[in-house]
């Protein structure tokens, strides 16, 4: 059973396993296009989010997140605009397609079918909490399951 007082979460996927845990963390997280940040050069892609506290049982609350991917060697997404910076996505899913491994694609699945797909060497990929919690208007629902 979940705490009412859960602390921050610091999280690390390096396999598929721990890519599921991260995404149900991560599932119907908030965020704008202008939280995605690729940097070509050190080969990282960072997105930050306002994530829901799933693991804070009943009480309905977000907290500032940072995913970091590490290794990354191509960004691709789709109908997502780039120059739509404050445009809202939620977060549905991080998937992985595996490719020549240890790589292959995390892909980050948003509402109304919009999605970014990041190329990988390998799965290297954290999750932090940034700030304090707070509390939200409501909790997420979903149609065909309680609970994520």
């Amino acid at each position: 059973m979940a705490s009412d007082t859960a602390g921050p979460l610091r999280l690390l996927a390096e396999d598929e396993q721990d890519l599921r845990v991260i995404s149900a963390a991560v599932q119907d997280a908030v965020l704008k296009v202008g939280d995605i940040h690729w940097e070509k050069g050190p080969r990282r892609l960072t997105v930050g989010l306002n994530r829901y506290r799933w693991e804070n049982g009943r009480r309905a609350e977000r907290v500032r997140s940072a995913l970091q991917v590490g290794g990354v060697l191509n960004v691709q997404s789709r109908k997502i605009r780039r120059e739509a910076r404050r445009a809202v996505l939620e977060l549905l899913a991080l998937t992985f397609e595996p490719g020549e491994a240890p790589g292959g694609c995390i892909v980050f699945e948003f509402a109304g079918g919009a999605d970014l797909k990041v190329e990988v060497e390998c799965l290297d990929l954290v999750l932090a909490d940034v700030s304090d919690a707070w509390a939200a208007r409501s909790a997420p629902t979903h149609e065909d399951a309680t609970t994520p």
